[in-house]
């Protein structure tokens, strides 16, 4: 894949698009990389009884997952000089049912990148990314908002 550049960008155009399949597996072996092994993030009963909705990912796993959506376009992560979000709703895990399979259940996290800015003086372009996850019923939701990364061209 070419190399974007500033002149072939325009505000508003659409990088890309992806969906993050999420499992509870893939949040075990997150905490295990990240050392954080809060019960939250792999408990659902200790989740259940601090108020979420059950078992959910990590903002920082939700965070870097989505962010490979830019630094897939632009070839190299070390282009990317800044990268923010809020975080806005959790992302619920469900577990996988009973008479499925253990690689089963899960969520799938959606991401979409729009270029938001560019500035040809320094050549670089800011990507902004639009970020959801079903709810526990099913339905749409932000997760992350203001994500945005800086990228040099």
């Amino acid at each position: 894949m070419q190399q974007p550049t500033i002149e072939s960008l325009e505000k508003g155009q659409v990088i890309g698009t992806r969906e993050i399949e999420v499992t509870r597996a893939d949040l075990v072996r997150y905490a295990g990389a990240s050392g954080d092994f809060n019960p939250i993030h792999w408990n659902e009963r200790f989740a259940s009884s601090v108020g979420l909705p059950g078992v959910i990912a990590h903002g920082m796993f939700t965070m870097g997952a989505v962010v490979e959506l830019v630094s897939d376009w632009i070839g190299d992560p070390g282009r990317i000089l800044d990268y923010q979000t809020r975080f806005t709703k959790p992302v619920p895990v469900p577990d996988a049912d009973d008479d499925q399979s253990p690689d089963q259940g899960g969520t799938v996290i959606t991401v979409e990148g729009k270029i938001g800015a560019l500035d040809e003086e320094n050549g670089t372009a800011r990507v902004d990314l639009a970020v959801s996850a079903p709810d526990t019923d099913g339905k749409p939701q932000k997760v992350l908002v203001k994500a945005q990364a800086l990228v040099r061209l």
